[in-house]
C-alpha cells in the first residue's frame, strides 16, 4: 500500500513547470574539427571556428598506439587498427552531432610509414566520409611550426614535435617558418626499434640528432616542445615543483633544471614522481624514452630554456586557413576581446578603457614598453568579465578565470600581471597576499606594480562610467 501511495506521489515533468531555453548563441554552422590520426592517439578537436586565436568547443582523444610495432613488423597492429576506427566511428558521430560544418582527417608517421596504412586510410574515410590526408614528415613539421606560430607570440627558435612514431624539428625564425625535419624518434618507434633498451634507443637518439641540421639551430634560442609526452613530463615537472599555476601551454623550464628532471625520469620507475596520476596510464611507459629524447636535445642543442607549447599540427591546420591580415591579428588581444564580447557587462566599455588608459599612462613618471602596453590593452578587455559574480568574489573570479583561460600569445608571468590587475580591480590593491599567494610568485616586482596602478586606474574609470 505504501508503494501505491508513494508512486501515486510522483508525477510526470509538466511542459508548463519546464523553463524556456533560448541560446544567445552564434549557430555552429561554422564549427571546423580536425581527427588527427596520431601513432601513438587519435584525437578529434572541434574549434568553435577558424580565427587567430582558436577556441575549443570539444577535445577527445583515445591511445590506440598505432605506431606500436611498425619498425619492427611494418605494419599497423591489428588490436589498434580495430581500437582506432572504433574512435573514428564516434568522431564521426559527434561531428554530425555538433553541426560541424567542416573536418579535415590527416594521418601522420604510423600510417606513412606501415605497409598496410593505405589500406586503413581506406577504411577511415569510408567511416568520416572525408579523405585523410597522409602528411610528409615536411609537411608535418611545417603545420607543427605553423601551431606554435598561432600559440606564442612571435617565437624565435626551434620547435620539436614528439609524437609516437616521429620527432619534427624545424627553426622558427620571429614568427616565420624556417628549415624542418622529420626524425624516426617517436616514443614508441624507439621503443619498438631499441627493443626496449633506454641504452639503445640513446644511441639511436644521439645519432639521428648530429646528422640533423636543425639541431645546430638551436643553441642560445627558446626550444618549444611540442606534443603528448613533452606536455605530460612538463605536468610531471609541475607537480614536483608546487608550481602554482596548473597551465601548460608557455610553461617555461630553465635548461639546468630540464636536465636534471630528464635525469630523473629516464633513472626512477615513473609510478613514484609525483603527479604521476595526471598522466594517462597509455602514456607512462613512453615518459623515459620522451625525457632522453630532450635530454639529447639539451646537451647537443643547448639551448636558451625549454618553453612547452599546447598547440602544434591541428592549430597548424587552424592558422593556415587564416588570411594574411587574419595572421597578423595578435593572438592575446583577438582572444581577449572574444572574452570581453562573451562576459563584459557592455563590451563597448573596453575601447574606451583603453584610450582612457592610454591618457592616463602617459601622464605617468614612468616609461611603459611595448610589450607593456599590450598587456594593459588585453587587461582592459578583461576588465569587466566577472561582473556578474557576488561582488565579494568578483576579484577572485576574475584572477582565477584569468590565470587559467585558453590566452594565446603570453607567458605565465604575463598571466600573472593580467589576472592580478584585474584581481586589484574588484577586491581592491592594498588587500594582502595571502589572498593571491600562488600568482604573486609568478609576476615581476615591476609588473605587480603596474598591475596594482592599472587596477587602481580601473576602480576610478567604474566609479565614472559605471561600467558602460
Amino acid at each position: 500500500m505504501n508503494q501505491v501511495r508513494n508512486a501515486s506521489l510522483k508525477r510526470p515533468a509538466s511542459a508548463e513547470r519546464r523553463p524556456t531555453v533560448v541560446s544567445t548563441r552564434t549557430a555552429p554552422q561554422e564549427r571546423f574539427a580536425v581527427v588527427d590520426i596520431g601513432s601513438n592517439s587519435v584525437r578529434l578537436v572541434v574549434f568553435e571556428r577558424v580565427s587567430r586565436a582558436p577556441s575549443v568547443q570539444f577535445n577527445e582523444k583515445a591511445l590506440c598506439g598505432l605506431g606500436r610495432a611498425v619498425r619492427s613488423t611494418g605494419r599497423l597492429a591489428d588490436d589498434s587498427v580495430a581500437k582506432a576506427l572504433a574512435s573514428i566511428a564516434r568522431f564521426r558521430t559527434l561531428c554530425a552531432q555538433m553541426q560541424v560544418k567542416q573536418a579535415r582527417v590527416v594521418a601522420t608517421a604510423a600510417a606513412r610509414e606501415a605497409l598496410n596504412g593505405p589500406e586503413f586510410l581506406a577504411r577511415v574515410h569510408d567511416l568520416m566520409g572525408v579523405k585523410p590526408e597522409l602528411l610528409s614528415g615536411e609537411r608535418e613539421a611545417e603545420l607543427s611550426a605553423l601551431g606554435v606560430i598561432c600559440g606564442l607570440h612571435e617565437p624565435d627558435g626551434v620547435a620539436g614535435d614528439l609524437g609516437g612514431g616521429s620527432l619534427e624539428l624545424v627553426s622558427l625564425d620571429r614568427g616565420e617558418v624556417g628549415i624542418g625535419e622529420s626524425l624516426r624518434l617517436g616514443g614508441l618507434a624507439l621503443v619498438d626499434e631499441a627493443g626496449g633498451s633506454l641504452k639503445r634507443a640513446e644511441k639511436i637518439v644521439r645519432d639521428s640528432l648530429e646528422a640533423c641540421r636543425v639541431t645546430r639551430r638551436i643553441k642560445g634560442r627558446p626550444f618549444y616542445a611540442v606534443g603528448g609526452t613533452f606536455r605530460a613530463l612538463a605536468r610531471l615537472h609541475i607537480g614536483q615543483r608546487a608550481y602554482p599555476l596548473q597551465v601548460m601551454h608557455g610553461y617555461v623550464i630553465a635548461v639546468r633544471e630540464a636536465l636534471e628532471f630528464v635525469k630523473l625520469v629516464e633513472r626512477v620507475n615513473a609510478e613514484t614522481l609525483d603527479s604521476i596520476a595526471s598522466v594517462n596510464v597509455a602514456r607512462r611507459p613512453l615518459l623515459a624514452y620522451g625525457a632522453l629524447v630532450l635530454d639529447e636535445i639539451i646537451r647537443m642543442g643547448k639551448p636558451k630554456e625549454v618553453v612547452i607549447s599546447a598547440t602544434g599540427v591541428r592549430e597548424g591546420i587552424v592558422y593556415e586557413q587564416l588570411s594574411q591580415t587574419e595572421r597578423a591579428a595578435d593572438p592575446l588581444i583577438v582572444a581577449a576581446k572574444e572574452l570581453n564580447e562573451a562576459r563584459a557587462r557592455d563590451p563597448a566599455h573596453a575601447a574606451d578603457l583603453i584610450s582612457w588608459t592610454d591618457g592616463f599612462f602617459a601622464t605617468l613618471p614612468f616609461d611603459e614598453t611595448l610589450a607593456e602596453e599590450r598587456l594593459r590593452h588585453a587587461a582592459c578587455l578583461l576588465s569587466d568579465i566577472s561582473w556578474r559574480a557576488h561582488p565579494d568574489y568578483r576579484g577572485e573570479q576574475s584572477l582565477n578565470t584569468i590565470a587559467h583561460a585558453p590566452l594565446f600569445g603570453i607567458d605565465h608571468q604575463s598571466r600573472a600581471y593580467l589576472a592580478l590587475a584585474v584581481y586589484f580591480r574588484h577586491a581592491g590593491f592594498s588587500t594582502d597576499a595571502h589572498s593571491t599567494p600562488g600568482i604573486r610568485e609568478l609576476a615581476s616586482a615591476r609588473g605587480l606594480d603596474r598591475a596594482r596602478v592599472l587596477g587602481a586606474a580601473f576602480r576610478v574609470a567604474s566609479l565614472i562610467a559605471a561600467g558602460m
